[in-house]
């Protein structure tokens, strides 16, 4: 890889980690004197959340028009849509599980104000709780950032009709689409301040909290790696056994995908290689062409793992560690939800971490903090990332395997 390529496939992301470290740093040597530092992290903060709604309904809208119009099969897609929700479901259930066992959230218990959020509150019923986080009773409510679940399905439903109106609906899908492209590049220049907005802000944090809060995530990241670490070797290996395809046959397809997703730290930047192994691993092209590209978007299992250490760091912080298969449950769930999140809006800035503040019922700033664990944690989530959408077109071949001879043309 040249020094231009490294650059700029990781230039962004080591602008970051540098932020942080210098953040990090000052906030350690200056304790308390760090809040100094807090007014330009606010600043851009609050650049970012301005963006949030325009972004998500523009975003949401535009990719369900996308993938109402691909062209895949309809029984194919709703396999398809199957495979990534099962997947995404056993990756962050053992993520959970793992990270149960090895816990490096315990140390921060409680380090936050009080307990808040839905899981946390004493008697809330997890019904009532759903509806809370899913719905709103006026469209006013909808543009606002604490609302961001009931915004993305009123989105979702906005692209779904203007896709099945068509050609009497070509303005405003039209409006969508360059809505889309304006807002994505204003969320990109905004974002070239992250590095100084991000590093100040961690810099209060760690003057607040103290320096042992920068021991905390480095233990997360050593756990999300082990984590998934199982799921790439081990789950796409059942995967593969189930789809009844050689293991060696297997994984020397997938070292393409895995190299690429390492060196360029993009699941974009993988489809053209996953295609190409699904072929020589007897996917047919149309379910390969269809599946890859939607799972890109849609089906992220290393973001499963990555949002399930975010979530339970944010309710160990705030002392709401959650207790019983309900919470747990809640848990796995809004990780998937976040990274869904994330694949539709990949230039979202910090939408996904926003996401899991406004269910949980947590002041909208912290979803910084739960920046920190997605920028450390880029590498091995992008490899779980791109990897998994090469296993997904084989799990729907063989689970519709008529479909994709009609679809095939063979």
């Amino acid at each position: 890889m040249s020094r231009n390529t490294f650059l700029k496939n990781y230039g962004s992301s080591l602008l970051l980690l540098l932020g942080l470290v210098v953040g990090g740093v000052l906030g350690a040597v200056l304790g308390e004197g760090a809040r100094v530092f807090r007014a330009p992290g606010m600043l851009f903060l609050n650049l970012v959340f301005m963006l949030v709604v325009p972004l998500v309904f523009f975003s949401v809208a535009h990719s369900i028009v996308v993938m109402r119009r691909s062209g895949v099969i309809g029984r194919v897609l709703g396999t398809a849509l199957g495979v990534f929700l099962f997947m995404s479901l056993v990756a962050g259930t053992f993520a959970l599980g793992f990270m149960s066992l090895w816990n490096p959230f315990e140390r921060m218990t409680g380090a936050g104000d009080a307990p808040t959020g839905m899981i946390a509150t004493e008697g809330m019923k997890l019904g009532d709780a759903l509806v809370s986080a899913f719905t709103v009773n006026d469209f006013s409510l909808l543009l606002s950032r604490e609302h961001l679940l009931p915004l993305i399905l009123f989105a979702a439903l906005f692209g779904f009709a203007v896709a099945l109106l068509g050609r009497k609906a070509s303005t405003v899908e039209a409006f969508i689409a360059e809505g889309d492209a304006v807002i994505m590049k204003m969320v990109e220049l905004v974002m070239k301040l992250a590095p100084l907005g991000i590093g100040c802000y961690f810099a209060d944090t760690v003057g607040t909290l103290g320096s042992q809060i920068v021991g905390g995530y480095l233990e997360i990241f050593l756990v999300v790696c082990a984590a998934t670490a199982v799921c790439y070797l081990v789950f796409h290996s059942l995967y593969a056994l189930f789809c009844r395809i050689p293991l060696g046959r297997f994984w020397k397809e997938m070292i393409s995908p895995s190299a690429t997703a390492v060196g360029t730290c993009s699941s974009a930047a993988c489809m053209p290689v996953n295609m190409a192994a699904a072929r020589h691993l007897g996917v047919s092209g149309k379910i390969a062409d269809g599946v890859i590209p939607l799972g890109t978007n849609l089906h992220k299992d290393g973001s499963v793992v990555t949002s399930v250490a975010k979530v339970l760091f944010a309710l160990y912080f705030f002392g709401a560690a959650p207790q019983g298969p309900g919470p747990a449950a809640v848990v796995v769930l809004l990780a998937v939800l976040e990274s869904v999140v994330v694949g539709a809006i990949p230039v979202g800035g910090m939408t996904g971490e926003l996401l899991i503040c406004a269910v949980l019922g947590l002041d909208p700033s912290f979803a910084a903090s739960l920046l920190i664990i997605g920028t450390v944690c880029d590498i091995p989530a992008t490899l779980l990332n791109a990897t998994g959408n090469l296993v997904a077109p084989l799990l729907v071949q063989r689970l519709t395997p008529e479909s994709s001879a009609d679809v095939s043309g063979e």
